[in-house]
């Protein structure tokens, strides 16, 4: 009998819930490829051949027909911690409105392949023009968010005849960091990186970008960041991945952006205070970074079609925070 008693006491504790703090160690996680391979994509997902730097690489991209055609194609631009697949509610909103949506993954990030070779913006915006032309598309709208922002200023600056209108989302680049932050060297930042918790990741998420998603939407990303790192071509990505860093830091287009002469509109989040490299930055140059809502209003100012919307109590993802307000603000520029 008291066999019994202490074996039923066993099962009752053995099934209460574990405290926080005394969890059992997560169960790993299941592995992406370095492509993202078993990372689901919301439309069907293609991919063009290309040659990088004499590199055969593949570009991955989304090509969404709307329903009823209104002749126009809309470009999106991701950002550097995110795959393209974020942008499926704006696809949504676009193709429902009649735009064809093209939705690149750049070459480096998401399902497109990872050179061996440094990232460069101008070899970006080449491939982005190869694959317009692959799909016979002449000129198209872009709509970027965050390092795409720096992306479609430079397409927008090298091929301008392609162009009609740039929606530049919550960008980053709206200021020189080289003026803030002290080099730092590739293998240096590869070993931070490479340190970087899930957990962590998700505070650098929430700080760096105000988050004020709730944690199911904020999941996928750090899956698409953490889920590849059994992967035996990780050590690839993450070179990858710090190369796109680096080319955000050597590569500034805060000068090019007040020569745009097509019509720009800027979506800034009034909580988004996001500026790569401020950690490494003295700390007392440190406050004076990141104020994206007042430098977009200032280079709108400046440009010959440019106007700026702040969105209240929103951060680096605006158009998920504030869906509503996002719609309304591009169609009607898309509009025009």
């Amino acid at each position: 009998m008291k066999r019994l008693l202490f074996g039923a006491a066993c099962a009752f504790f053995l099934a209460l819930p574990v405290a926080p703090g005394l969890a059992a160690d997560a169960p790993p996680r299941e592995p992406y490829g370095i492509d993202l391979e078993g990372f689901p994509y919301p439309y069907p997902v293609n991919l063009l051949p290309l040659v990088n730097d004499g590199e055969q690489l593949r570009m991955a991209y989304m090509d969404v027909a709307p329903q009823q055609p209104n002749g126009r194609t809309v470009v999106l631009l991701h950002g550097r911690n995110f795959p393209s697949s974020y942008w499926a509610p704006v696809i949504t909103m676009l193709t429902a409105a009649g735009y064809r949506v093209v939705v690149p993954d750049q070459i480096g990030f998401g399902k497109s392949s990872k050179p061996s070779g440094e990232l460069h913006f101008d070899t970006l915006a080449r491939n982005t023009m190869a694959l317009l032309d692959h799909l016979g598309i002449d000129r198209a709208d872009i709509v970027a968010h965050s390092m795409g922002g720096m992306l479609g200023v430079r397409i927008a600056r090298a091929y301008p005849d392609r162009v009609t209108r740039l929606v530049l989302t919550a960008p980053i680049g709206l200021e020189d960091y080289r003026l803030y932050v002290p080099p730092t060297p590739t293998e240096q930042i590869m070993e931070t990186e490479d340190r970087l918790t899930a957990e962590g990741y998700r505070k650098q998420l929430e700080t760096n970008y105000a988050l004020k998603l709730p944690p199911d939407q904020v999941a996928p990303f750090i899956d698409a960041r953490f889920n590849i790192k059994a992967s035996a071509g990780y050590p690839r990505w993450l070179r990858a991945f710090v190369s796109s860093g680096q080319m955000i830091y050597r590569e500034p287009v805060a000068h090019e952006i007040p020569l745009l002469a097509l019509p720009t509109l800027f979506i800034m989040g009034a909580d988004d205070h996001n500026a790569p490299g401020r950690a490494n930055a003295p700390e007392a140059l440190r406050p004076k970074m990141g104020q994206n809502a007042e430098l977009a209003v200032t280079l709108a100012a400046k440009m010959q079609n440019a106007r700026a919307e702040i969105v209240a109590n929103t951060g680096h993802l605006v158009f998920l925070e504030a869906p509503d307000q996002y719609r309304e603000l591009v169609l009607e520029f898309l509009g025009k």
